[in-house]
């Protein structure tokens, strides 16, 4: 099935603690609104046909990660079992400078399980299918914790990397500390 085909479902990475950060990423201010609302409307903007946000947001029906500090993955892990197959295009909560452009740039390439930008994890495009559910529960069920990547989950379903100019490489900056923020804001 091709991209065109799928159904194409945004999905904002929101479930983390922001400890690094000290306060709730999610809530930042950017351009007006938080900074997660700013995600939902990228996704949006880049062609997806719904947003659904990972993480206990009840504000914006978020979904519940399955298994607790999972992170990212179980993120996905979540998105997963509430969603029937489809492609789905995940972004981190902290990327304020990605522009809707950059992000379609991951959405026409269909010839592996996960499109992402050459030196980076996230943002993705990840193909939601039997393979991916079973890479996933795989993946959340290991012994090793260090094995629960994102980065794990994109080697076992086959990944496709996209380059990036150092421009648009600019738009993936993510905000973790208080120090990045304020590097983004300036």
């Amino acid at each position: 099935m091709s991209i065109e085909q799928a159904r194409l479902i945004g999905v904002v990475l929101a479930g983390g603690r922001s400890s690094r950060m000290g306060r709730d990423k999610a809530l930042l201010p950017w351009e007006g609104r938080p900074l997660i609302e700013h995600q939902i409307e990228v996704l949006l903007a880049a062609g997806a046909q719904a947003v659904k946000v990972s993480g206990n947001r009840p504000d914006y029906h978020g979904v519940t990660d399955p298994v607790p500090q999972a992170g990212p993955l179980g993120g996905v892990a979540g998105i997963a079992a509430a969603c029937e197959n489809a492609e789905l295009l995940i972004v981190p909560v902290d990327m304020p400078r990605l522009q809707p452009a950059l992000l379609a740039r991951l959405c026409p390439i269909d010839t592996a399980g996960c499109v992402r930008f050459a030196g980076h994890v996230l943002p993705m495009r990840l193909r939601l299918d039997a393979a991916c559910r079973d890479a996933l529960k795989s993946l959340l069920t290991a012994g090793d914790e260090r094995a629960r990547s994102i980065r794990a989950l994109q080697e076992r379903v086959g990944v496709h990397e996209i380059a990036l100019s150092t421009e648009e490489a600019a738009q993936l900056i993510d905000c973790n500390t208080e120090e990045t923020w304020r590097e983004v804001n300036a």
